[in-house]
């Protein structure tokens, strides 16, 4: 079991060691200033692109890690061009989404809308391309 009794003491601070830190040798420093955002570089291939689409075929999502990368790869697109899906089947719950009171629970579909992507089916595709 845990001994948290510093967490008292050292208010704000993440460990013991750092509420050491910071009434000790670190007390001249702002301790837990505001947030700093940071960026981290990745690749990703889009499955299909036309000239204003980037298309993105999807059976289903592995986890929600995968679907949240989906928002940052929508926000460093250039202005002309949008991200899609193309669901096999749009009304396939996310993985480790939550049973509503009605015992359902988000699929892919709502997933996309929430986030405010479109998204087709192979009968819809056609509408775009």
């Amino acid at each position: 079991m845990r001994n948290n009794k510093w967490r008292t003491q050292y208010r704000g601070a993440d460990s013991k060691w750092e509420g050491e830190l910071s009434v000790g040798v670190m007390k001249d420093c702002e301790h837990h200033p505001e947030k700093m955002p940071y960026t981290i570089e990745h690749n990703y291939t889009p499955d299909f692109k036309s000239k204003k689409y980037i298309i993105e075929a999807k059976g289903r999502f592995m986890d929600s890690s995968e679907a949240a990368k989906y928002k940052w790869i929508s926000k460093s697109l250039p202005d002309h061009m949008e991200l899609v899906f193309l669901f096999m089947k749009p009304d396939l719950a996310m993985p480790h989404s939550k049973v509503r009171k009605d015992g359902t629970k988000r699929s892919h579909a709502e997933w996309a809308e929430k986030n405010n992507f479109r998204w087709f089916t192979e009968d819809t595709i056609k509408e775009i391309l």
